[in-house]
């Protein structure tokens, strides 16, 4: 498995995507709810090999979003989740994307550069939101081959840069779990 490794050192390396071809709306989820982040990452993530949460119980998910700083930004499409991204930020300044991704019906619609700039304004600003968290000096993400064959292309759109690659040998499944048992992605 390959992953790339990108990086933002500033607000303004950040380039806008384009408007999405849907009427969307990006708000931040701001009552931290495990249910509907289990909901997201599975519904999303499922489709791309996303495995290492699958595991948490319903106290994981609610520690790990009610740490301070912790924001999941949600895209509507007429009244449904579309996609997130989550950010994670850490005591040095820097924010990770943790998550990014879109709905299996919503890909391909235009909104994934859209969610994207509009989460790493985010991350930019956390700092206004979060008094107790440092200014964001870095925001982070990784991506790999088993995400979505957009992933990386659409990073480097939105102004991240490569900074580390590396590739390690990886057991994964023969094919992904889909948003629930039986629903795998069309081939």
């Amino acid at each position: 498995m390959t992953t790339w490794y990108l990086e933002q050192s500033a607000a303004d390396e950040l380039v806008a995507g384009r408007p999405p071809d849907l009427p969307t709306r990006i708000e931040r989820a701001e009552l931290p709810a495990p249910e509907f982040s289990r909901f997201l990452y599975r519904s999303v993530g499922g489709d791309w090999f996303w495995l290492d949460r699958l595991p948490w119980t319903w106290q994981q998910w609610h520690d790990w979003l009610n740490r301070p700083g912790v924001e999941t930004w949600v895209a509507w499409v007429r009244g449904t989740p579309a996609g997130f991204v989550e950010l994670d930020p850490q005591a040095d300044g820097t924010v990770e994307i943790a998550y990014f991704g879109l709905l299996r019906d919503f890909i391909g619609k235009g909104l994934g550069g859209h969610l994207l700039a509009t989460g790493l304004s985010a991350a930019w600003t956390l700092a206004d939101r979060w008094p107790d968290r440092p200014p964001t000096r870095r925001v982070r993400v990784h991506t790999c081959d088993l995400d979505g064959p957009a992933a990386l292309a659409n990073y480097q759109a939105r102004g991240l840069r490569v900074y580390r690659v590396e590739t390690v040998p990886q057991d994964v499944p023969a094919e992904p779990t889909g948003p629930w048992p039986g629903a795998q992605r069309p081939r």
